[in-house]
């Protein structure tokens, strides 16, 4: 009985993971079905959209050129009404002349006539008037009359050449693209930002400059963030939680026009943007609060994040407009706030100073970075390597901590006596000019 209870156990056992595994097997041919259903639409969808954009641009294409062969129909038509006004006025003025020549020898002939057939006794006196009139006429001049060689023969010369250039450039004109030649590859959330990555998936393509597009989930219209010649940009102002979609095109070496958008694609982030505590004089901030820039004031201090932002597995980014610099100048962050310093440059804290120097707990490393420049950016990268237990009362904790800038960077070792799961970031200076962007 024992061992029949046990093999009906090992029965239902077996039974109970074929029906788990069914459940699951079922879970993934309807993930499968739902993918095979959004291939489908996309196809469908792109069809539809790519026959409305042909048949728009062909009837555009119609019409524009209706309207250049009328328009070039109306200038053949001017030209020939001016050669036919001109040829014709200098001979319309040669019969009127010739018109006229004709009733005066008309008169003429009728006079000589009644003088030759008059009265005898009236005829000298008659055929005298007529003699000196005829004189006086001149009946040996004739007007020039062109010959037929000499004026104008009005004809139209058309080349049917162009016939079949048109019709060479008409059917090589336009293509359909079952694939766009590059597509979005990665999202990475960033505070307040998504970082885009991209890739190009058609190997003869050959791009010159990529154009990305994004939109909120809820506007209508995309617009340009990015065009350029690399293949990733973060995409600033991003509010968390909130679905943005992306789309990416590149333009071929040497050519004009863009190449299809890829596909469409969601990305959103959960991290809130890094932001500047507001309030502290010295420091005028920018709407979002991303921007600090030190005023006139001739209070100093060290101006914090609003919390504790930054997270360890992140990159802090700090890009700078630079001022009159001075040695105690620091950007970094650290494990507290703390009213009263004028400078990161103290115990917990790890930041760089505007000169490239480098401080851990307030000592200065050998290694040094280049000095802060215009446009030039500052990041922090840190990843957790913990020495000992870690525990809400605390224990041995290091950080490894990487800080670049123009291409070039430090590593090294920062232990703390606490767990930091977040960081605040800071930043001071002695004069006035310098703005900071931090993301």
């Amino acid at each position: 009985a024992a061992e029949a209870e046990a093999e009906v156990r090992l029965l239902l056992q077996e039974a109970r993971e074929s029906i788990e595994a069914a459940r699951s097997y079922r879970r993934e041919l309807q993930q499968r079905l739902r993918g095979l259903h959004q291939a489908r639409e996309q196809i469908k969808d792109s069809a539809t959209l790519t026959r409305d954009v042909l048949e728009q641009h062909f009837s555009d294409l119609k019409g524009t050129l209706k309207k250049l062969l009328d328009e070039r129909l109306m200038s053949l038509l001017q030209e020939v009404d001016v050669i036919e006004q001109e040829s014709i006025k200098p001979l319309d003025e040669c019969q009127k002349l010739i018109e006229h020549g004709v009733s005066t020898a008309d008169d003429l002939l009728r006079e000589g006539e009644s003088a030759v057939d008059g009265d005898v006794g009236q005829q000298n006196e008659k055929l005298c008037n007529f003699t000196k009139k005829a004189l006086h006429i001149q009946l040996d001049s004739l007007p020039e009359v062109p010959s037929l060689v000499d004026v104008p023969c009005l004809s139209a010369q058309l080349d049917d050449c162009l016939l079949t250039i048109l019709k060479n450039q008409i059917f090589r004109h336009g293509t359909v693209a079952s694939r766009p030649p590059v597509q979005l590859e990665e999202f990475v959330e960033k505070p307040g930002g998504i970082l885009v990555r991209w890739c190009k998936v058609d190997d003869d393509f050959i791009p010159q400059d990529y154009r990305l597009q994004y939109r909120k989930s809820t506007a209508s219209h995309f617009e340009d963030v990015y065009v350029g010649s690399e293949t990733e940009f973060i995409v600033l102002h991003i509010d968390p939680n909130v679905d943005y979609q992306f789309r990416v095109c590149a333009r071929g070496d040497g050519r004009q026009e863009w190449s299809p958008w890829s596909v469409p694609q969601i990305g959103r982030t959960t991290l809130v943007p890094h932001e500047w505590t507001a309030g502290l004089e010295g420091y005028s901030l920018s709407s979002r609060r991303n921007i600090a820039l030190r005023n006139d004031s001739q209070s100093c201090g060290v101006l914090y994040s609003k919390a504790p932002t930054y997270f360890c597995g992140q990159t802090l980014t700090f890009r700078q407009t630079v001022g009159q610099p001075d040695r105690r100048d620091s950007l970094g962050v650290c494990v507290e706030q703390r009213n009263g310093d004028d400078s990161l440059q103290r115990d917990k804290a790890v930041c760089v100073s505007t000169n490239g120097a480098v401080f851990v707990n307030g000592k200065e490393m050998t290694n040094q970075l280049p000095a802060v420049t215009s446009g030039s950016t500052v990041t922090f990268d840190m990843e957790v390597v913990q020495l000992g237990p870690c525990s809400n009362e605390g224990g041995n904790f290091k950080l490894r901590v990487t800080i670049s800038s123009n291409n070039r960077e430090v590593v090294f070792d920062w232990v703390l006596d606490q767990c930091c799961g977040s960081l605040y970031f800071g930043c001071s200076f002695s004069y006035p000019g310098w703005k900071v962007l931090v993301f």
